[in-house]
């Protein structure tokens, strides 16, 4: 979440009133995030989230982001549900940009995961991807290998800005990537971004998932891969073995991985470093200095690249080889 866009009191107040859901009382930028603009929103029934989306957020999919939603929650999924406003309608614009008003989610975001905060979050993936099997809209995964390459030239050279020799680095592991990635691997809905700001704990236990607006179609064990990148370092850059260990045995509890997705876990975990490298450093050299958004650390993806181009086997993530 962040804030790119300004809304000015009177736009929003007008906004509010296209809702049956009392009149605005106040509201705030959410500076967490970096892909849409975020505000709380408090009303005389509640709490909202606003969100206008913004350039990268493509129009022609907001309908999937927002059904999806819809659906998980019908299926057991607690997640955030779009309102509707007095006329029935989810997608609206607002300061030039398509908006949704969303109820808001009870939950606090683990800013250092412990091994049971893995374990629950292995589990509550699996039924993600479980809940969504029978979802009837897709959307390719416009983040995966040919996007990468795509994204790798709009950022060229300016890598190196990041990190001396940084682009090098990207040439070759795409080179690599393209040349090592599964293609027929169990797939459906998946997430695409379940850093642990988009999971909300009460407690010990899950209280919800957020921010929908990376997923897609592709490959379960990809979106797996994204989890063991983002939950399972800790802040020194080592790789924490018994937090995925966690995660994936509470992951195949709910759903057994195959023995093929197990084959492909150390490229499919490359290619997530990869590209949450190549975002990040993309948005570092291309960040409006202006913008209420907090842009996020390239070289601690390079960090995580660099272990998994080094990993032989699936047992340094804590697996026994089937």
């Amino acid at each position: 979440m962040a804030v790119y866009t300004d809304v000015s009191d009177e736009e929003l107040e007008a906004f509010i009133r296209s809702y049956a859901v009392g009149a605005l009382t106040s509201f705030k930028g959410i500076a967490e995030g970096v892909e849409n603009s975020n505000y709380l929103v408090h009303t005389e029934s509640g709490r909202y989230i606003l969100t206008l989306y913004e350039k990268r957020v493509s129009r022609e999919d907001l309908p999937y982001f927002l059904a999806l939603m819809e659906h998980l929650a019908a299926r057991g999924i607690t997640c955030p549900l779009p309102v509707q406003d007095r006329e029935g309608r989810t997608l609206k614009e607002l300061a030039g940009r398509p908006a949704a008003l969303i109820t808001f989610l009870e939950g606090l975001w683990v800013r250092r995961p412990g091994i049971e905060h893995c374990a629950r979050l292995g589990d509550a993936l699996a039924r993600f991807h479980l809940a969504g099997r029978d979802f009837p809209l897709t959307r390719a995964n416009s983040l995966s290998l040919p996007g990468w390459r795509t994204l790798f030239a709009a950022i060229g050279s300016g890598a190196d800005k990041v990190a001396p020799g940084l682009a090098n680095v990207i040439e070759k592991e795409l080179r690599h990537l393209e040349g090592n990635w599964p293609g027929d691997l169990p797939g459906g809905v998946i997430h695409a971004d379940l850093f642990p700001d988009n999971v909300f704990f009460l407690g010990d236990r899950v209280s919800g998932l957020i921010d929908f607006y990376f997923a897609c179609n592709d490959m379960f064990a990809y979106d797996v891969t994204v989890c063991l990148n983002a939950w399972c370092f800790e802040t020194d850059g080592s790789f924490n073995v018994t937090k995925a260990r966690a995660l994936l045995a509470a992951y195949e509890a709910a759903r057994p991985l195959t023995k093929a997705e197990l084959d492909w876990l150390p490229a499919l975990a490359r290619g997530a470093a990869l590209r949450f490298l190549l975002t990040r450093t993309y948005d570092l050299i291309n960040t409006d200095a202006n913008a209420l958004v907090k842009t996020k650390d390239p070289n601690e993806y390079l960090r995580k690249l660099r272990f998994h181009q080094r990993v032989k086997s699936t047992e340094e993530y804590g697996l026994k080889e089937r």
